[in-house]
């Protein structure tokens, strides 16, 4: 074990210890110290499931990349692990960046990564991106002598040399596959795909083009991910720079799926984009597939234009969202928290349904709960509203607006506390049907909410102190509601 690696293991044991856990949520993988970003390496290791994360343990600001650990049994509770990855080899010593991993057929644990190094060319520091592997087993990791895998000279030479990064690695048959973010002639992104022998890790060759931007949707690309889902082969992208376009994109950073015929050789035909989030905070999406056949989806909660606000304040900074199902239908992409979040069902608070009108508090309250509203009979209704993490004067709350008339969702943290100008708050238009439903997962400072069963979904952070726990609605018409609140507080701390 290097040196680096060493003393980023002790660092991270003996500071880890000194989180309060008051500061950590509840079923959201957090680091164990220090900062978080993207997801890495989401995958089935002998029987567990494991997520390495962008860590930058020493701060809790952005730094140089070291890969952080957890692995659970159930998407919900999460068993901490020693860093994996830190930066101590020629290839990667600016830092380990983002990538992926497989369990190898004489049972070790491939990961595959973004290795970064700084040098001076023409008096200026420029960054090498470049592609490398570890190998190990599940815990301990080996880099390759031969690192990197994959440097620039594999870059098409149109193509530009210093963003390469993110690999995707996959097998098929006697093959593994490698699918890295790279930006095409045109500025704009491309995902350039790459092969080589199973028996043969050092050796790979470029392949082609598995799908490009055109600078249809944003400029690069990064985190690419794979797989088929549902008759369909789906390409996960995270857009930089993107323009707002209609109701469905955003600006700034997004993150894309795009549908199409495909197999499992990379040999993808697009037919279909959409954004997978129309909140604020979810970035770099990742996914596994289960023993039972489901895919796994998990994201950063956050966004590179809202990180680092108040991270000062605290030993820990950055979360992943819940573990999302994936499903598609009509040729779109539906998303569910995990089913194993039932699990952990506390107290039950019912609303039974009944015609309501103007402002209502059925008894629910809390900061760490799932929660689902149904509502039916709106002809009357114009607009309702959800408050959350409200304080009892209501200076404090952040909303959830349903517009009957332009079948839109709101989503607003304008009043949640933040003192910082940025986005607070996101419409999005739903496909309007009888009977609404919106179902709601807070834990702390996080809502994420997916409205009619998962046919849009939509994500934001608050910062709104805990003790500001009281759920009100409120109509501007009669409409039929119900509703049902479990408290998932109690039944996560048991035994944590």
């Amino acid at each position: 074990m290097s040196e680096q690696l060493t003393k980023a293991r002790e660092y991270e044991e003996n500071a880890g210890k000194q989180v309060p856990k008051e500061e950590r949520q509840l079923f959201h993988v957090t680091p164990t110290v220090g900062w978080m970003n993207d997801p890495n390496g989401f995958s089935r290791y002998q029987g567990e499931y494991h997520l390495f994360y962008q860590y930058h343990p020493y701060d809790t600001k952005w730094g140089p990349m070291h890969w952080g650990h957890v692995k659970t049994n159930d998407f919900i509770r999460w068993e901490r692990l020693p860093i994996a990855l830190a930066p101590d080899t020629e290839a990667d010593k600016t830092g380990c960046f983002s990538g992926s991993a497989l369990e190898t057929e004489d049972g070790q644990m491939l990961l595959a990564y973004t290795g970064v190094t700084t040098v001076e060319e023409d008096g200026q520091a420029v960054d090498y991106q470049q592609q490398c592997i570890a190998i190990g087993d599940g815990i301990n990791f080996e880099k390759i002598s031969c690192n990197p895998i994959l440097d620039r000279n594999a870059i098409p030479k149109e193509n530009h040399k210093q963003d390469f990064r993110d690999p995707k690695i996959w097998a098929h048959k006697d093959c593994y596959y490698m699918a890295v973010a790279n930006r095409s002639a045109d500025t704009s992104g491309e995902i350039l795909l790459y092969q080589c022998k199973k028996e043969n890790i050092h050796d790979w060759s470029y392949v082609g083009v598995l799908d490009k931007c055109n600078n249809e949707y944003g400029k690069m690309w990064e985190c690419p991910d794979y797989f088929a889902l549902d008759g369909y082969h789906v390409l996960l992208v995270s857009p930089q720079e993107m323009k707002a376009s209609q109701t469905e994109f955003h600006c700034g950073y997004n993150a894309i799926a795009f549908l199409g015929g495909g197999d499992n050789q990379g040999n993808f035909c697009r037919r279909t984009a959409q954004t997978l989030d129309y909140g604020m905070d979810y970035y770099a999406p990742q996914t596994v597939q289960t023993d039972d056949g489901r895919r796994i989806l998990i994201a950063w909660m956050q966004n590179w234009e809202t990180a680092n606000y108040n991270n000062e304040e605290h030993h820990i900074y950055g979360s992943m969202t819940v573990p999302r199902e994936l499903t598609v239908e009509n040729a779109r992409i539906l998303q569910k928290p995990v089913r194993e979040i039932t699990n952990y069902y506390g107290k039950e608070t019912r609303f039974e349904k009944q015609i309501v009108n103007g402002n209502i508090e059925v008894g629910m309250q809390g900061r760490v709960f799932d929660m689902t509203i149904c509502l039916s009979n709106y002809k009357d209704c114009n607009r309702f509203r959800i408050n959350l993490a409200a304080s009892r004067n209501m200076e404090c709350y952040s909303q959830i607006r349903y517009d009957f008339k332009n079948h839109e969702v709101t989503i607003d943290r304008s009043h949640c506390g933040c003192r910082r100008d940025m986005v607070h708050v996101r419409t999005f238009p739903v496909e309007a049907q009888d009977v609404v439903k919106l179902r709601i997962l807070m834990d702390k400072n996080s809502i994420e909410l997916f409205v009619n069963d998962g046919k849009a979904s939509a994500t934001m952070l608050i910062d709104t102190p805990i003790s500001m726990d009281a759920i009100t609605f409120e109509a501007d018409g009669n409409i039929t509601m119900e509703a049902v609140h479990y408290d998932l507080e109690e039944k996560l701390c048991e035994n944590k």
